[in-house]
């Protein structure tokens, strides 16, 4: 029997109430089939929705029971590369940043169980009313896109308005046992946890990145849309970016409209610059940096999570006074 048995652990048969964030191309098919592999679920980063890519990554997960995460937004305009994820069957599907009625929909007709991440009250009724088997509370804590709401408030704010049986998971700032348990004792069945997994090994990605993150601080980073108009992206601009400071978001950051006035000069400079080079690319991350200090594998940090939250519960009693018994 699992050490934490929640709601969604005993929903999708796993050993411990651990999701992997779908970190746009970073949790690829190793990365997601370790962690489903270690008894949490894994999900691909499907990101922006590239078919080929998807394909590649079911293929390297191999027969690996994993889901995957879609930005809602671009899965609406890439049917092509949605009905390949259908096809995929997929262990789940996770969707965020905008209206997904219509992929929960096609999600169910396959009988897909959908995971709806949210950043406030109303898209989490939006979510319950589309029939999500599970919400994701996301914090601003969180690397990538994301809202403006800290998770500490916004997960047993949506608890209480979608009652009891509804699954909900808490993400944002979380890197270890501590955060776990507290994401139980706010309300949550358990946690998606995104930078944490990207310093690990299985992480698709540079070893210079990984290396990077375990030696940047929380205060190091920032919400921001500078990337997303340097990579010539179409984001919903209620949704910011958490990630690294660097050279170039510090000279664009607090003048939005001189970088957009400039926009075909800076995307071209920013793509030109090598992938490695984190004074102008950006290096995506979230506050918890400051508890990341290593690069273990998958599954060790599933593990180790889950059994750093068993032991702070079980100890939970000491702060009441009394014993049990």
């Amino acid at each position: 029997m699992p050490a934490l048995s929640t709601r969604f652990t005993e929903r999708f048969g796993l050993d411990h109430p651990i999701a992997l964030a779908p970190m746009d191309k970073i949790s690829g098919g190793p990365l997601a089939a370790a962690v489903s592999e270690a008894g949490g679920l894994g999900l691909i980063g499907g990101g922006y929705a590239d078919a080929a890519w998807i394909t590649d990554a079911f293929a390297q997960a191999g027969n690996r029971p994993v889901g995957i995460g879609l930005i809602t937004w671009a899965a609406l305009r890439a049917p092509g590369a949605f009905e390949t994820v259908l096809n995929s069957n997929p262990r789940a599907l996770l969707v965020s940043f905008g209206d997904a009625e219509p992929l929960v929909v096609a999600a169910h007709a396959r009988e897909i169980p959908v995971l709806w991440q949210v950043q406030t009250l109303a898209q989490a009724k939006q979510a319950m009313e589309a029939g999500a088997e599970v919400i994701v509370a996301q914090g601003q804590e969180a690397g990538g896109h994301g809202g403006a709401r800290g998770l500490m408030s916004l997960l047993p704010a949506i608890r209480d308005m979608a009652g009891p049986d509804q699954i909900i998971l808490g993400a944002g700032g979380i890197a270890d046992g501590r955060g776990l348990a507290a994401v139980l004792m706010l309300g949550g069945d358990g946690i998606m946890m995104g930078t944490r997994f990207w310093a690990c090994r299985e992480a698709t990605g540079p070893d210079v990145a990984k290396q990077r993150l375990t030696e940047t601080g929380g205060d190091a980073t920032v919400r921001s849309s500078v990337f997303d108009v340097a990579r010539g992206l179409d984001w919903p601009r209620q949704f910011t970016g958490r990630v690294v400071r660097n050279d170039f978001l510090n000279r664009w950051h607090d003048d939005m409209a001189g970088l957009e006035a400039q926009a075909g000069a800076e995307q071209a400079r920013y793509a030109a610059a090598d992938d490695t080079d984190y004074t102008t690319r950006a290096l995506i991350a979230g506050e918890a940096l400051d508890l990341i200090h290593d690069l273990p594998s998958a599954a060790e940090i599933v593990r180790k999570t889950s059994t750093e939250a068993a032991a702070l519960l079980n100890g939970a009693r000491r702060y009441s006074g009394g014993t049990a018994g």
